[in-house]
């Protein structure tokens, strides 16, 4: 990965992160009562919303812009991640629910920190593989890329993941955050990135 994009991927990170933690301090961490399939179909709500904007070609009734749907779906699949990953490490929804829980905002922060640390060592493995080929790619394409991994998800949970030969929903879920970023960057190349941190 060249360096000039090593740095776009990490202030993408960094700004997504900065929207988390945001949104951290106005809700607290609701979020942890999210079940995955319902992670899952609010990546997909976010998804088909960025594909009807691209039909649109910019004729929207929400301002809400792609670049925007993009973070949210970065988030969310970092929510995902974490509950797959660290989830003994947050309380289940069942004890959050029953209240007087209390989630330490920094034990969040670093989880979302590992997990994009996994996410871009995966995405360092993938670049030697294919040789950055998403730099080749329409943005148009990332975004059904995403939707055909979010369907793919979907399949897998209505199997209850049992899996002959495929990846687990983790992989999905990694791909999609790196897809996310590289959107972004390409959205931030293009000059239609509006930076909104306010939207989820």
């Amino acid at each position: 990965m060249s360096i000039k994009a090593e740095k776009d991927y990490d202030k993408i990170i960094v700004e997504c992160k900065q929207l988390f933690l945001n949104k951290l301090s106005d809700y607290g961490p609701s979020w942890i009562l999210f079940r995955l399939p319902s992670l899952t179909d609010q990546i997909l709500i976010k998804a088909k919303r960025i594909r009807r904007l691209e039909e649109l070609k910019g004729k929207s009734m929400i301002p809400e812009s792609i670049d925007v749907e993009y973070r949210g779906i970065l988030n969310y699949c970092v929510m995902a991640l974490i509950k797959l990953w660290f989830s003994e490490k947050i309380p289940s929804s069942d004890s959050f629910l029953a209240g007087n829980i209390e989630v330490n905002p920094s034990i969040l922060e670093n989880l979302y920190d590992q997990v994009v640390k996994r996410t871009k060592e995966l995405m360092y493995r993938k670049n030697h593989d294919y040789g950055e080929a998403w730099k080749e790619m329409r943005i148009t394409s990332i975004t059904d890329q995403i939707l055909v991994k979010i369907y793919r998800i979907k399949t897998i949970e209505g199997n209850k993941r049992k899996l002959l030969t495929s990846e687990d929903i983790d992989a999905q879920y990694s791909d999609i955050l790196n897809y996310c970023v590289f959107a972004l960057i390409k959205l931030r190349t293009q000059g239609h990135c509006e930076n909104e941190e306010k939207n989820h």
